[in-house]
């Protein structure tokens, strides 16, 4: 790339990159902008001009020109299952940002003609009815047609699964299969199941059954997993909480990135969390995890974050919008001996909470245990999701000490909240304002991969606009953030709920080097152009880990996708579509504005001269008889 005007000179403090002529958000307030930055050893040393990082330029240092463009530090997603993502990631045709069922179904139907016999195609998350033009699910009928022969699995959120015939017969699905508990098997006339699988509320038939599809084995997910995380960091991720769930089990589901940590292969920085798998024996796991690990054991690549998102499975509620708010059983007992635990024994911990009544039997526990002197006791702990936090459960958890995780899922589910809860509570579904105004530590994610994108330019554009991926706008100005909040979000909150602010989230000497170059500037593209962002340039610990544009094959080599026969491997990842740039209706409104700026002129100087006409008098000789 262009250097000009830097010098390479023999130094002992020689950088092995810099990056310069750059729009750089530092997110520091001692220095909030600069135009270069040099790296050494995966840590900043310099952020400064041109002036500033040529004594560092030496031989063998990599100068990379960044073209004028914004750079931000690297987003950090606060509440991603990526590693549950990643062991999925290759087999999963993805419909993220496809813009109509009609192009999803010509997808489907050319994977299901190149999946071998005995594999299935499973579509799972990342994608809303309310995105494509046509604004509904396929039905049975298309996914039959699609893939007469071939196992189809097509998840829609946590509302529904469609399951084609051969996808029917493959689950075990029969007419004397008992409907799970929370969940429905339909069924037609005769009894037998017709391929629709409802959540009533509970997701778990939707999991179960894609859970009897095929998995990868082996050097499969390694390679599945490094290619997932070079698709977040192709959208300028550079770090993630893993908030573990369900069918992830300890220690067998997280070998994977184990091995590539040990291998210095992870191109994402992960803090886990662990969430005890099995009903009725939770205090016991929690127990025995406490006694071999703490959290924080690990390194800045890989480490354990504490407990999570479930304690215990009977307090969990469930997000199904299409139905009604489960009334959960008590469960206050082992719910408080699981708190207490990990409390006594310095364990921080997330908790899944959608709903207020859950919250505040949630802290009404905390409040019990900080008699003890155990709230707040230094440990990190927070609730996720809280759609309808109230105002007086935000005070409580400030509390105690805690902080909040939001995510976009009403960019995917809005619609079915509004139809449920009405306008005012879809405003404040997540009061975001009144988190922030409190001091609560606010971090954002996005809940990827079964029900959001893991994009998270759509969730950034979410905070900033209020509107779902169907373009339905349920949050008011009053409750929205500004770009540089919503990017402190992503970034420096991210780092507090990790205990890691000190070392990353914005771009400070001394920092760890985690950074993108982006492909537009996300402070200066329309509101709705923020969602078609990508970065360009993706650098976490001084290692280039993605690279496009002009900076192609800049980035690490990968293994080839495998299989062969990957969804990936012929569509990638998420479907991008082109910036808008100005709608024709926002050209519209601006064409009004300004017939209106010109009327108000008029009368501006028909009140300052004699002219007497008034506005509706004109004369154009084009329309004279």
């Amino acid at each position: 790339m262009p250097v000009g005007g830097l010098t390479r000179r023999a130094t002992d403090n020689a950088a092995d990159l810099v990056v310069r002529n750059a729009r750089i958000h530092t997110g520091d307030p001692i220095r909030p902008q600069a135009e270069a930055i040099a790296i050494r050893d995966g840590v900043i040393t310099v952020v400064g001009d041109d002036n500033d990082v040529a004594p560092h330029v030496g031989p063998e240092t990599q100068v990379v020109d960044a073209l004028g463009r914004r750079m931000i530090p690297g987003l950090n997603d606060a509440h991603l299952h990526v590693i549950r993502g990643g062991l999925h990631y290759v087999l999963e045709l993805r419909w993220d940002g496809v813009r109509t069922l009609r192009q999803g179904l010509a997808m489907l139907r050319e994977q299901a003609a190149r999946t071998p016999k005995g594999q299935w195609v499973r579509v799972v998350g990342g994608w809303s009815a309310e995105q494509f033009a046509e604004r509904r699910l396929p039905t049975v009928a298309e996914l039959n047609a699609a893939a007469p022969d071939t196992p189809v699995f097509v998840l829609h959120l946590y509302q529904a699964a469609v399951l084609n015939r051969a996808a029917v017969k493959a689950a075990g699905l029969t007419r004397d299969t008992p409907d799970p508990k929370g969940g429905q098997i339909v069924r037609g006339r005769d009894g037998e199941p017709t391929g629709m699988l409802l959540a009533a509320p509970s997701a778990l038939v939707l999991y179960s059954t894609l859970a009897k599809a095929p998995m990868l084995e082996g050097e499969d997910r390694k390679t599945s997993t490094r290619h997932f995380l070079r698709e977040l960091n192709r959208f300028g991720l550079t770090s993630a909480i893993d908030a573990a769930g369900g069918f992830q089990n300890f220690p067998d589901n997280y070998s994977t990135v184990v091995e590539l940590a040990k291998a210095g292969q992870l191109s994402l920085r992960i803090a886990y969390h662990l969430f005890p798998q099995t009903a009725g024996q939770e205090i016991d796991d929690l127990k025995r995890w406490i006694e071999v690990a703490r959290p924080e054991d690990g390194d800045e690549w890989l480490r354990l974050n504490g407990a999570g998102e479930n304690l215990t499975w009977a307090a969990a509620d469930f997000e199904n919008f299409a139905e009604p708010r489960p009334e959960l059983s008590d469960y206050e007992s082992e719910f408080e001996k699981a708190v207490r635990l990990l409390m006594e024994n310095g364990w921080g911990f997330r908790l899944h909470a959608t709903y207020d009544e859950t919250i505040r039997r949630d802290l009404a526990v905390f409040e019990k245990i900080a008699a003890d002197g155990l709230f707040p006791g230094g440990n990190r702990w927070l609730f996720d999701h809280a759609e309808t936090v109230s105002a007086d459960s935000l005070d409580r958890i400030a509390a105690l000490g805690g902080a909040m995780s939001v995510q976009n899922r009403l960019s995917f589910q809005g619609e079915a909240f509004l139809s449920r809860y009405g306008p005012g509570a879809a405003a404040d579904a997540p009061p975001l304002r009144s988190m922030l105004e409190r001091g609560l530590t606010v971090g954002a994610g996005t809940d990827a991969t079964r029900v959001s994108t893991y994009n998270p330019w759509i969730a950034l554009h979410w905070l900033v606009t209020g509107r779902t991926a169907g373009d339905l706008v349920l949050r008011p100005p009053h409750n929205r953030v500004d770009r540089r909040t919503a990017l402190a979000m992503f970034t420096e909150a991210g780092a507090a709920l990790t205990g890691e602010e000190g070392v990353k989230g914005v771009l400070r000497s001394g920092f760890l080097a985690d950074l993108a170059v982006l492909s537009e500037d996300y402070f200066n593209v329309p509101e709705q152009d923020i969602a078609h962002i990508e970065s360009l340039l993706t650098v976490v610990g001084g290692r280039i880990v993605h690279a496009a544009a002009e900076y192609e094959g800049l980035e690490e080599e990968l293994p080839p996708v495998s299989p062969a026969w990957s969804p990936v491997a012929h569509f990638g990842g998420y479907q991008a579509t082109p910036a808008t740039g100005w709608s024709g209706a926002r050209q519209a409104e601006l064409l009004g504005q300004a017939v209106t700026e010109s009327e108000q002129h008029r009368q501006w100087r028909a009140r300052r001269t004699a002219d007497p006409r008034p506005s509706s008098t004109f004369f154009d000789p084009c329309f004279s008889l």
